[in-house]
């Protein structure tokens, strides 16, 4: 059964297949300043973060600034919750914002947790207009040294990712809850090549470009290499219709993490997940422990 490829849809407009028609032409004559050119699109969130730093900071929320990597990041704490309650660090997604996570925020307020939310470089507040899945396990690590430690994170999406290897390369917490796992990098790189008609030849040397640049290795943002890694009680939740991150990334994570559990939803997609009462409620107890798998550790 062939996969759906959620890059297809972007690629759509006359715009964007204009741009396409771009890559191919220069991919042939050029393919080392093809591949930078698409790197470069394909790091770049879209849409872009002019309307989340629009939106007003709603009291009882104020937004700090931390130096980052020559720039800033924006993080979001209340005002109104005791600084001593345990701390919980919520992660948003690829083109998200650090305002999707406040009703979960709301929650793990009223359940006595003290929540820290992030604006990643490239979204929402912070600086930047393109970054990276590295970049963003640097700026986990940046936050964590100044505001944790953790009693637990919770993520969505692109950010369930970047959570996942952070914890694997020992980012402190006691548990964590990802909701909408996006699947690997590698994946969404062969299907941004393959939307755009250049195939697995344009990732495999995109994969190469990043490595390089970042100094990492893609492979350990995998599953197989996560699962190894991470040992915390787990929450996995993803909606079947999700057409963004296909529920197969979750599957993939819930096979190898030794203490997860998956919870799946229907009709919720990607995004309006992170709305839902009964998730919101299940995913807060989760991480302030006070569900009864939770407080089991997951078996």
């Amino acid at each position: 059964m062939t996969q759906h490829n959620p890059a297809t849809a972007f690629f759509a407009s006359p715009t964007a297949r204009g741009i396409s028609a771009l890559l191919r032409g220069l991919d042939r004559m050029a393919p080392r300043f093809s591949t930078q050119l698409a790197l470069r699109l394909f790091l770049t969130p879209v849409p872009t973060k002019r309307a989340a730093r629009a939106r007003e900071v709603p009291a009882p929320w104020r937004v700090e600034r931390l130096p980052f990597e020559g720039a800033s990041i924006a993080v979001w704490q209340r005002s109104d919750v005791p600084a001593d309650a345990p701390r919980v660090l919520l992660v948003h997604g690829w083109a998200g914002d650090a305002q999707q996570m406040r009703g979960l925020a709301d929650a793990l307020v009223r359940a006595g947790r003290y929540p820290v939310l992030i604006d990643l470089p490239a979204h929402g507040r912070s600086d930047g207009w393109s970054s990276n899945l590295a970049q963003w396990v640097r700026a986990l690590f940046a936050v964590t040294a100044r505001f944790g430690p953790w009693d637990a994170i919770g993520a969505h999406s692109l950010g369930s990712i970047a959570v996942a290897h952070a914890l694997a390369r020992g980012l402190p917490c006691r548990r964590v809850a990802l909701i909408a796992a996006a699947p690997p990098p590698t994946l969404f790189l062969r299907w941004f090549a393959a939307a755009i008609g250049l195939g697995d030849g344009l990732a495999e040397r995109m994969v190469r470009l990043i490595e390089r640049r970042e100094r990492v290795v893609m492979a350990e943002f995998e599953p197989a290499w996560i699962g190894n890694h991470l040992s915390q009680p787990t929450l996995l939740v993803h909606d079947r219709g999700d057409r963004t991150a296909p529920l197969a990334g979750s599957e993939a994570l819930a096979r190898v993490l030794p203490r997860s559990r998956l919870r799946t939803t229907e009709g919720l997609g990607h995004r309006r997940v992170l709305d839902d009462a009964a998730v919101v409620a299940e995913v807060a107890a989760h991480l302030s422990g006070t569900e009864a798998m939770a407080a089991n550790e997951l078996g």
